[in-house]
Parts: structure tokens; C-alpha cells; sequence
């Protein structure tokens, strides 16, 4: 530590700097354990949602076979290609300073509910309704998902943090102002006796 500045002025320095580190190193631990709950409720959504998922494939694909003997492959394919392509709309939304993206279908009015009525098959709508239930499923799993690795992307750099802080920052910060101390002591010792041997010489000259 030859570089370092033994003044009291720099001990205080350091001590505000150790301080406010704690500080950092408290926020930073709050924030980590705020993201880690919405992490693990995440978890639980996402594995409630894939567990549905399969129900609502099984639901879609049987609705499929139904049509299909009821209506025939061709009518069914002709009304699949009549269907527009669904838009996602994306919002986003702040989680403790992470950007979670929010997925939704956008309403489209590319459908006219008097002409499916009359021009689609009930066994074939069920067809539609079943897989947009799946597809909104799908989208809802796959923006959990997405969310989930952001968290735990943050959830990590925020341990490398709070880490390097912990081990590293502050105990070099106290190892300098315990060496600034010790010196200021060194230095104070070191006056006393310079004062007290001019004291006895001022005495003895006397």
C-alpha cells in the first residue's frame, strides 16, 4: 500500500466509500431476493402451463379427426387456408429494472361472426376455437419461458455483484483503513516520544 494516503482526511474517505458500499451490497441483496420469489413463481406458472399444454394438443388433434369425418379433409383445408395469419402484439413491462416482454394476440377483425355461423361447419369451428386456445396457450407458455431467462440472467449478474462487493471491494476498503489507522497511530507514537525527548532536553538544558 505504498500508494496510499496516510491522512486522516482519507480515512474518513474510505470509511463514507465502506459505508456506502454496504449500502450498495444491501440494495443489491434486496433486489436479488425480490427477483429470485418472481423467479420461482414463474416456475410454477410455467409448469402448470406445459401441463395443460398437452390436454389442449389431445383437444385440438381429436376436434380434427371429428371434423374431418363429419365435414371431410377438403372442406376442412379449404376454410383452414381462408384463415388469417394471427399478429402478436408485444408490451413491455418492468420487473425491478428488468424488461419483461408481455405477448398477446392482437384483435383482428379479419373474421365475420354472422358469416362463420352460416358458412363453417360447427364441427370445424370447434376446430378453430380449440387451437387458438392452444396457440394462446403456447404464446402465454413461451413469454413465461422468455421471462424466466431473463430473470435468471439478472438473478446471476447480480450475484457477480454483490460477490465482488462482499469479497473483494469491501476487505480491501477495511485493509486500507486499518493500514491508514495503524500509520496515523505509528505517526502519533512517534510525535509523543519526539515531544517528550525535546521536553527532557528543554529540562536538562535548564
Amino acid at each position: 500500500m505504498n500508494n496510499v494516503k496516510t491522512t486522516r482526511i482519507e480515512l474518513i474517505k474510505t470509511r463514507s466509500r465502506v459505508r456506502i458500499a454496504a449500502k450498495g451490497l444491501s440494495l443489491l441483496k434486496m433486489k436479488r431476493s425480490s427477483l429470485i420469489l418472481e423467479f420461482f413463481n414463474l416456475a410454477r406458472e410455467i409448469e402448470l402451463l406445459r401441463a395443460n399444454i398437452i390436454d389442449y394438443v389431445v383437444m385440438a388433434m381429436d376436434s380434427t379427426k371429428i371434423a374431418e369425418a363429419k365435414d371431410g379433409r377438403i372442406t376442412l383445408e379449404r376454410i383452414a387456408s381462408e384463415q388469417k395469419e394471427e399478429k402478436i402484439g408485444i408490451e413491455v413491462r418492468n420487473v425491478m429494472g428488468v424488461k419483461i416482454p408481455n405477448l398477446s394476440i392482437e384483435k383482428s377483425n379479419a373474421y365475420n361472426k354472422e358469416y362463420n355461423v352460416i358458412s363453417v361447419p360447427a364441427s370445424i369451428s370447434d376446430v378453430r376455437k380449440n387451437y387458438n386456445a392452444l396457440l394462446k396457450l403456447l404464446i402465454e407458455t413461451a413469454e413465461k419461458e422468455n421471462s424466466l431467462r431473463k430473470l435468471l440472467y439478472e438473478i446471476e449478474k447480480l450475484n457477480r455483484r454483490s460477490n465482488a462487493i462482499e469479497n473483494v471491494t469491501i476487505p480491501k476498503m477495511e485493509e486500507k483503513m486499518k493500514y491508514i489507522k495503524q500509520r496515523l497511530d505509528d505517526m502519533e507514537r512517534d510525535q509523543i516520544v519526539s515531544l517528550k525527548s525535546i521536553k527532557k532536553k528543554i529540562s536538562v538544558g535548564k
